[in-house]
């Protein structure tokens, strides 16, 4: 016969079973170290399909390394976040402890903060700026193997504490049924087997509990002792990064992508379109064309047209904000009145006399590149000279572009090697731009067939519609001589279109063909000083 207790010592069975009781059902603990909502998840999954560079990466730490997965995304939240929230280390699942310390050394590291300056609200930035941390994040998941090794191990046995408590529970209620069994049987209470049941169970669960607790213990002390070394590899990964973005985004500028260009683009064009210009052999002088666009956008903002000038005498005429004081103070005399308004009609006003510069151009503004072997030599900060003539260039551009006049761009190097590429009111395809960059010959140097071009695409435009007074200037390091007869024919067609010729030298002193085919020649001997072609832009 099977000896049976009192139903009360289920109760105390129960009591000491309570506390189990809790934990069968633990709380749901969270993978993801910044907290996101579903557009962040949409924007993640999107971001990851298109970019198989990602997903190479992905593919390759998950072969040595767990839960890397959720570190990518870990830190491209980071990077793409408005304001990343870091959730309290108590909220993670022990396993990814490593990932919430790697993403809270990464947003405490200044460098960063100026990553995300590049990064916020811009998948495809984000993304390389994971792609850009990838070195770093392998180096520190390999040093830090054994913090994750703890951190899996305190996972583990959070895990068998769960399953210990839901034990209990079990056995609990396996009592509570062979209890109530034994009642309707007439047997009534509890069992010694069922009691010792249920005492093993809560004795298992108390080991676990405490096995949980001390590889808990293990796991943050092993975070801690890799703590300096996961700091010093965040700033490091974020630094990395953050140059790169900002190496890319110098680059882009310098070439005039526009934001809005950006966002039109898939990953894999923007992807491709960083790699060309970053491999494109002007891409280590993206700064220079940067700074000859901000200097031709500085010298647009202060062109003021009509401006007085110099004053120079007085004359005659009806300029009513030029007027001498004389002609003023006959205004205050009513007699004098009448006078006044019959010279005013008759342009016989005493006005001063300036002399400013006239802002003439209306037709197009034609770059001529010298593109012949000379071009590549090099000044003493490495900047070649073909660089400095393609950024002048390409400055102009925007020059039209903001006029609204044509530019076209004559690449040339001898008489059989001229190139001509041609933007509508300046609107300038980027495809077309990087292959007018691009592109170069070699060779010998002539001026009389890029002129003949410009001076073509000139007359084209007075025979189109009238259209006069273009602007040409011509950038070479070259001594050209030109034929007799081409310089009278080329003095007619001139004084035809009305067009100015601007001579740049570069890097050497103007030849006496340069300075007879222009109207005003600059010489620049130090490619790194632009001051010296600044007027030309406030001219043009």
């Amino acid at each position: 016969m099977i000896k049976r207790k009192p139903l009360t010592a289920l109760k105390d069975l129960a009591a000491r079973a309570g506390r189990w009781l809790g934990l069968a059902a633990p709380p749901t603990l969270h993978t993801s170290a910044i907290a996101s909502d579903p557009f962040d998840e949409m924007a993640w999954r999107d971001t990851y399909e298109q970019a198989g560079a990602l997903r190479d990466l992905a593919y390759d730490l998950a072969d040595r390394h767990d839960h890397t997965d959720d570190l990518l995304r870990d830190v491209w939240s980071a990077a793409y976040k408005a304001a990343p929230q870091l959730r309290p280390s108590s909220e993670m699942d022990r396993s990814r402890l490593l990932n919430h310390r790697v993403v809270s050394a990464l947003l405490g590291s200044a460098d960063f903060t100026q990553l995300r300056s590049h990064t916020v609200g811009d998948p495809y930035a984000a993304a390389m700026a994971v792609l850009a941390q990838s070195a770093a994040l392998r180096a520190m998941l390999e040093e830090t193997r054994q913090a994750q090794q703890a951190a899996q191990a305190a996972e583990d046995a959070r895990q068998l504490a769960a399953q210990a408590a839901h034990a209990v529970q079990d056995a609990l209620q396996a009592a509570a049924a062979a209890a109530a069994d034994g009642d309707s049987g007439g047997g009534g209470g509890v069992s010694d087997g069922a009691e010792q049941q249920v005492a093993a169970a809560i004795a298992a669960a108390e080991a676990a509990d405490q096995a949980a607790a001390q590889a808990d213990v293990d796991a943050h002390a092993a975070l801690a002792e890799a703590g300096p070394r996961i700091d010093a590899a965040a700033r490091a990964a974020a630094a990395e990064a953050a140059q790169q973005a900002s190496d890319e985004a110098d680059v882009l500028a310098g070439w005039g992508v526009q934001a809005g260009q950006l966002q039109r683009m898939s990953f894999e064009e923007r992807s491709q379109l960083a790699q060309r210009l970053a491999g494109n052999r002007l891409a280590e002088f993206a700064s220079l064309i940067g700074r000859f666009r901000a200097m031709a956008k500085g010298e647009r903002a202060s062109k003021v047209r009509g401006a007085p000038g110099e004053l120079v005498g007085v004359t005659l005429g009806d300029d009513l904000c030029r007027l001498v004081p004389s002609e003023l103070a006959a205004l205050a005399v009513p007699p004098l009145r009448g006078d006044f308004v019959s010279r005013l009609a008759e342009r016989r006003l005493m006005t001063y006399e300036t002399r400013g510069e006239d802002i003439a151009g209306e037709g197009a503004i034609i770059a001529c590149v010298d593109c012949s072997g000379s071009m590549t030599s090099k000044d003493g900060s490495g900047v070649t000279r073909e660089a400095w003539a393609k950024a002048c260039a390409l400055a102009l551009l925007d020059q039209a572009r903001a006029s609204r006049r044509t530019f076209v761009g004559v690449l040339f190097a001898n008489a059989q090697k001229v190139e001509v590429f041609t933007f509508r009111e300046g609107r300038a395809d980027l495809e077309q731009v990087l292959e007018f960059a691009e592109r170069f010959f070699g060779g010998g140097t002539s001026f009389q067939a890029p002129l003949d071009a410009a001076a073509d695409v000139l007359q084209g435009q007075y025979d189109g519609d009238g259209t006069r007074h273009g602007d040409i200037v011509l950038i070479t390091d070259g001594e050209c001589g030109v034929d007799d007869e081409w310089m009278t024919q080329w003095r007619r067609r001139k004084a035809l279109l009305g067009h100015r010729v601007f001579g740049v030298a570069v890097a050497v002193r103007p030849s006496p063909a340069l300075e007879e085919l222009c109207d005003s020649v600059r010489t620049v001997t130090d490619l790194a000083d632009l001051d010296t072609a600044a007027d030309l832009f406030r001219l043009i």
